[in-house]
């Protein structure tokens, strides 16, 4: 995984800011990025919601949490403002993030097989190691399943 590439990111303050995996990965001693599908949509929602109220118990485990999805960044600032999430949010238009940790692919939807966002979620280490990983989730539920499951 290429962690120089640099991708645009916003905070919950609506600040817009060019990072790389290897910045990313220093802000915490873990760091836990999520993908999603779409800014507004409901399952995109609750569980960016749900990530953004569980915040403080990931802290406590000095995980940083990023939602990543192929939205603008003017998208995110406005789902952050919108549902007052606490979260980075990093746009990766070109789907490469996506790719390189096959979160992007083929999915049956109600029958037809197409090429989409498959929501999943990934624990990396400082250096960028996956130390966990989620596939094929569902939003509901999913970051209290997560902090339970890293909480072992």
């Amino acid at each position: 995984m290429n962690l120089d590439i640099q991708y645009s990111a916003v905070n919950k303050n609506g600040e817009v800011a060019e990072l790389s995996l290897k910045d990313i990965f220093s802000f915490g001693e873990k760091t836990l990025l999520f993908f999603y599908p779409r800014d507004n949509t409901p399952g995109c929602t609750v569980e960016n919601k749900d990530f953004s109220c569980m915040l403080k118990e990931f802290q406590k485990l000095w995980i940083v949490l990023i939602g990543v999805s192929k939205d603008s960044i003017e998208s995110h600032q406005k789902f952050i403002e919108k549902q007052d999430l606490q979260i980075d949010l990093i746009s990766d238009p070109d789907l490469v993030l996506h790719k390189e940790l096959w979160a992007f692919g083929e999915k049956n939807n109600y029958g037809k097989i197409v090429q989409w966002v498959i929501r999943s979620t990934f624990l990396f280490d400082k250096n960028g190691n996956i130390l966990q990983q989620w596939k094929n989730v569902r939003a509901k539920g999913h970051a209290a399943k997560v902090l339970r499951e890293i909480e072992k």
